[in-house]
């Protein structure tokens, strides 16, 4: 088995997710990026793999390139998910299909099949849930249920992995993020993100990046909810 780690990205063909592709190459990781839409690059240690994380064939296909192109799997980045901030009662079942599929259902088949392999390896891992800040910090002004729902069932599940499997060296930790500016946020300003933040300041892709590559770095975390949201989940 090669001594190169490998890390296991989803979402990875924009915003956060390419800033963590990024991040962990210059950490020295191999890594397997997911996203519907994502491209092969000429980076022969990133393999893309394109599919829909709410399909259980997908975390199959991210698995098995993992093993096939580098031996292992060492760490996973549950990044990929939907954000549909609308009054709840407006909510249709489209919506609750795809937040339910996508942020809870990719979080469980891709999760589920990574712990297995980690443990048949038998040298421990990491595994890194993206949340978000909203589910400890609700805004009347961007009411979005399902996100708490569903991100908050990844805070929920971050825990009870962290126990579970702490004994046999798997670690689970969660980064909460507050506004970042990502094509995600639907074409507001930075300096319209940074308003929303306490300290008044936009949130990067390399302010989460950080984040995660500082979990990744330190064995004595797991369990861990790391806010990275200009103070929001300290209150207003």
């Amino acid at each position: 088995m090669s001594t190169q780690k490998v890390v296991i990205i989803t979402g990875a063909s924009q915003g956060i997710g390419a800033g963590l592709v990024n991040a962990y190459r210059r950490l020295g990781y191999a890594v397997v990026a997911n996203s519907r839409s994502i491209k092969p690059g000429e980076d022969p240690d990133v393999v893309a793999v394109a599919g829909d994380i709410a399909d259980p064939a997908t975390a199959d296909a991210l698995v098995e390139a993992a093993l096939e192109r580098f031996g292992r799997v060492d760490s996973l980045v549950n990044n990929a998910g939907v954000f549909t901030a609308k009054p709840f009662t407006e909510f249709t079942p489209r919506d609750y299909q795809d937040n339910v599929g996508i942020n809870l259902g990719g979080f469980f088949h891709l999760t589920q099949r990574v712990i297995a392999r980690m443990l048949d390896q038998g040298s421990g891992g990491h595994i890194v849930n993206v949340t978000t800040t909203l589910v400890e910090s609700a805004n009347s002004d961007i009411p979005s249920v399902l996100a708490s729902l569903t991100k908050g069932g990844l805070a929920a599940a971050t825990k009870s992995l962290a126990i579970e499997y702490a004994a046999r060296g798997i670690r689970v930790n969660a980064v909460s993020p507050g506004f970042i500016d990502t094509p995600i946020q639907g074409g507001a300003t930075p300096e319209q993100l940074a308003q929303l933040h306490p300290n008044k300041r936009t949130g990067t892709v390399d302010d989460v990046a950080r984040g995660v590559v500082y979990l990744e770095q330190s064995p004595l975390v797991t369990g861990e909810f790391l806010h990275i949201d200009g103070g929001l989940s300290a209150g207003r």
